[in-house]
């Protein structure tokens, strides 16, 4: 492997298993990357860090075999005097031209901490009060070429997002989005909590993934800690993340056959997934498990009744799934609808850094609790799913498959469930140090970087949805598609804005 050299000289990282850590210098920082990239690495985050010491330093995590790789540069030491469109401010070696993925990361690091890469995107990300004089979308030009703009406010409840369509008739040419209208500020939240209270932070990052983003905060904080979770506290983990992973796919699959016309699979789905919901709340205290993941294990243990309930539900919904999977597959509505919409070919999700169970179904194989598992995926050992057609009809049959597998895993779960504690107190991490939480959500990997500070503070906490890639790739698989496909297509992908809009 390319990448081997760079491993080699890397120390241990807390947190995730197998996860390292490397200082580089400024030509090392793209170096590395260029090995990442030839060898078909993958860019999982990339954030910055303001110190103690008033040093920025900038960090990128990778995934490549044989595991995760963090970069650390300190920009103020291998920065480059930056140009009059920068305002002089320093400059580090941009990765767009690598990792398509990275220039909406690097755009809000130009936004938070004021430093540039040296192939920025100028435009304001974060910023939104810089661009009210008028945000420059990139413009198409041509007879007969007119713009659709759509949002920032939409129907319902969904968060602001900005969608500006270069049409042709009904076809699109081009879509460019513009998001973080609301910028919460929960990265900042985070440094004025304790480190014991910042999981329920965590889990609110985006509501869908409160599971997965709270796992992997705990994963950091325990890594840091050196806390071993007890057996039975690292299954049920397993089994709330099994859990909302099937709460989601339930959700999606009704929405996605509305929005193809097919109002019977919505009602069908909602009724399978408002049953799961009221056995999690028999199971767990909680409908959509806000809480359920604390650190140093569960925030309270599975009783006899609650592991019956969700038993008996999964067994229920796998096999109601079954059948209407058959409905769906043989729906001739569904099948014109679906086949062929919104295609995004192998080699263009290899090219923008397509991940998740988006990315699974145009070609690209990778999921964490197969490819890095962490306890108990090993024992469990979940089946993988993939497709290459890459179109809506891929991403409804991920859906459909990864669903099937998570009934199947919540009964492997309840079955094998070890005895034991359910939690174990974790002592206070050192400060200054990086802990690193990686959990594969429903949606794709989430990563955590949590740094903590002194006496149980929070220097830096860092949560990253896999939407941050999966956006831009939202943009080309659009393209000839006709304008009313929009919807289908985008819940198709179903990515977060609040994840994305920290």
């Amino acid at each position: 492997m390319l990448v081997a050299p760079w491993f080699e000289a890397s120390s241990a990282l807390a947190g995730a298993p197998g996860a390292r850590k490397l200082w580089v210098s400024g030509d090392q920082w793209r170096e590395a990357a260029q090995a990442f990239a030839s060898a078909g690495g993958r860019l999982l985050a990339l954030w910055a860090d303001q110190t103690a010491a008033a040093d920025l330093e900038l960090h990128a995590a990778f995934s490549a075999s044989p595991g995760v790789l963090v970069l650390d540069l300190r920009a103020g030491e291998s920065a480059v005097a930056g140009d009059a469109a920068a305002d002089a401010v320093a400059q580090y070696s941009g990765l767009q031209d690598l990792f398509p993925a990275a220039s909406r990361m690097q755009r809000a690091v130009a936004d938070q901490f004021g430093v540039y890469s040296t192939d920025a995107d100028r435009r304001p990300w974060l910023k939104h009060a810089e661009g009210s004089g008028g945000y420059p979308f990139v413009r198409v030009e041509g007879d007969g070429v007119h713009e659709i703009p759509v949002g920032p406010v939409h129907a319902g409840i969904i968060e602001p997002g900005h969608f500006r369509f270069s049409v042709v008739g009904e076809k699109v040419l081009r879509l460019e989005e513009r998001l973080g209208y609301v910028h919460k500020g929960i990265e900042r939240r985070f440094t004025e909590l304790s480190v014991y209270d910042a999981h329920r932070l965590a889990a609110r990052v985006s509501g869908d993934t409160a599971v997965g983003f709270s796992w992997a905060y705990a994963q950091a904080l325990e890594g840091l800690s050196q806390t071993e979770v007890p057996m039975r506290g690292a299954w049920l983990r397993a089994l709330c993340l099994e859990l909302e992973r099937a709460q989601n796919h339930l959700g999606d699959l009704g929405a996605l056959g509305n929005d193809a016309g097919f109002a019977f699979g919505l009602a069908q789905f909602s009724r399978l997934k408002e049953l799961l919901l009221r056995a999690c709340e028999t199971a767990f205290g909680q409908r959509y498990l806000l809480d359920a993941i604390v650190p140093g294990g569960m925030n309270a243990d599975l009783p006899a009744a609650g592991a019956a309930a969700l038993a008996q539900c999964a067994q229920m919904i796998g096999a109601e799934t079954a059948l209407l999977r058959d409905i769906y597959d043989e729906h001739s509505g569904l099948r014109g609808r679906f086949v062929g919409a919104g295609v995004v070919t192998p080699a263009l999700a290899a090219r923008l850094g397509l991940i998740g169970l988006a990315g699974r179904a145009s070609g690209q194989a990778y999921d964490l609790r197969i490819d890095m598992p962490g306890v108990p995926y090993g024992e469990l050992e979940p089946r993988k799913f993939g497709g290459t057609a890459g179109d809506v009809a891929a991403r409804v049959a991920i859906r459909f498959d990864e669903l099937l597998e998570s009934c199947r895993l919540v009964l492997r779960i309840i079955e094998g469930l070890p005895a034991g504690a359910h939690r174990v107190a974790v002592p206070p991490p050192p400060a200054h140090e990086l802990g690193l939480g990686l959990v594969e959500a429903w949606r794709g990997p989430v990563l955590v970087a949590l740094v903590a500070g002194p006496a149980g503070s929070i220097r830096r906490c860092h949560p990253h949805d896999p939407s941050w890639q999966n956006w831009p790739v939202l943009e080309h698989a659009i393209i000839d598609n006709i304008v009313p496909d929009f919807p289908l297509i985008n819940k198709s992908f179903n990515l977060s804005y609040s994840g994305h809009d920290l």
